[in-house]
C-alpha cells in the first residue's frame, strides 16, 4: 500500500508510483493511433461516417455509471478486507489481555499467544499463496510449524491448536469456566474474520458484470474517433487519449482493488499488519518487540 502525502501540482502529472498509467499505456496509445488513422483516412482517402457527439456523450454517461458502480463494489471489498484485518489485530491483542487475566502460567500464556502470531502469518500465507514457515518457526518451533503448514487450512489448524490448549487448561483447573468462555469468544471472532477474508479472496466480482464493462469500454473508445472527426479535428487523438486514460484507468483501478490481498502497490499491507501483531504479542509477553516495518519508496507491504 502506498503511503505518502499528496504530491504538488507540479509533480502530480509525473508521479508514476501507484499510478495505473504504465498498465494502460498500450491501450491509450492504441486509441490515439486509431483516432489518427480514422482522421487521416477521412481527410485524404474517403469520407467516413460520423457519429453524433451528443449520442457519444449519452453513451459515455452510461459507461461512467457502470464503471462507478463497479469501482464502488471493488472499493467495498478492499475496505471490508481492511476492517477484517483490523478486527483480527484487536482480537489478538484482547487474547493477550484475557490470558493475562485468566491464565496464571507464563509458559501457557506464551504458547497460546505465539500460536496467535502464527495464525496471523499462516492466514497471510494462505491469502497471498506464500510460504511463511520462516516467520512462524521462531514463534512455535520448526516441528509445529511443519505440522501446521501441512494442513489443508493452516490458519484454521492454528486456531484448533489454540482451542485444544485452552481446553487442556480448563480440564486441569488452570482456567475457570468464565475465562474459558471469554477466550473461546475471542477465538470465534478470529475465525469469523478469517472466514470473511477467505470469502473475499475466493469470490471475485461477477465475471459477466466485469465482461460487460470491459466490452462497453472498448466499444466506446473504438467508436469515439468517428464522433471526434468534425468536433475536434487534429486534436482528436489527444482528446481520445484522455478519454481512454479515464475509462481504462478506472477499469484498471477496479481490477486492483477487487483483489485486496495481492502483494501489489495498492494492496493491503499484510506484512506490516502481521508485524503489528508481533509487536503486541512481544509486549504482552514482556519480550523485546521488533521494529515496525518502514516504508520503502513510499510503499508499505
Amino acid at each position: 500500500m502506498i503511503v505518502r502525502d499528496p504530491p504538488s501540482a507540479l509533480t502530480l502529472f509525473f508521479v508514476m508510483q501507484g499510478s495505473i498509467v504504465p498498465k494502460i499505456t498500450g491501450r491509450i496509445v492504441g486509441v490515439a493511433l486509431l483516432t489518427a488513422i480514422v482522421l487521416l483516412v477521412d481527410q485524404h482517402v474517403i469520407a467516413l461516417p460520423r457519429i453524433s457527439i451528443a449520442a457519444m456523450g449519452i453513451f459515455g454517461v452510461a459507461l461512467s455509471l457502470f464503471l462507478g458502480f463497479r469501482n464502488n463494489a471493488a472499493y467495498d471489498r478492499w475496505w471490508e478486507a481492511r476492517k477484517l484485518w483490523g478486527a483480527m489485530i484487536a482480537d489478538l491483542r484482547n487474547l493477550g489481555r484475557h490470558l493475562s487475566i485468566f491464565v496464571q502460567g507464563s509458559e501457557d500464556r506464551a504458547e497460546i499467544v505465539s500460536l496467535g502470531v502464527a495464525f496471523s502469518h499462516l492466514h497471510r500465507g494462505c491469502l497471498r499463496d506464500v510460504d511463511v514457515s520462516a516467520e512462524i518457526s521462531g514463534w512455535i518451533g520448526e516441528t509445529q510449524a511443519k505440522a501446521l503448514t501441512a494442513q489443508a487450512n493452516p490458519a484454521d489448524a492454528a486456531l484448533r491448536t489454540m482451542a485444544d490448549r485452552i481446553r487442556a487448561l480448563a480440564e486441569s483447573g488452570a482456567i475457570n469456566g468464565f475465562g474459558q468462555m471469554t477466550i473461546s469468544d475471542t477465538l470465534s471472532s478470529l475465525a469469523r474474520s478469517q472466514a470473511g477474508c477467505e470469502r473475499i479472496a475466493t469470490t471475485p466480482l461477477p465475471f459477466v458484470y466485469s465482461l460487460m464493462v470491459r466490452r462497453t469500454t472498448y466499444l466506446y473508445c473504438w467508436l469515439l474517433p468517428f464522433a471526434l472527426i468534425e468536433a475536434t479535428s487534429w486534436f482528436a487523438p489527444v482528446f481520445a487519449a484522455v478519454v481512454a486514460y479515464v475509462f481504462f484507468g478506472l477499469q484498471a483501478v477496479t481490477n486492483e482493488l477487487e483483489h485486496p490481498f495481492r502483494n501489489v502497490q495498492n494492496g493491503l499491507p499484510l506484512d506490516a499488519m502481521c508485524r503489528v501483531i508481533e509487536i503486541s504479542a512481544c509486549e504482552a509477553l514482556g519480550r523485546e518487540a521488533p521494529p515496525m516495518r518502514t516504508l520503502e519508496n513510499y510503499v508499505l507491504t
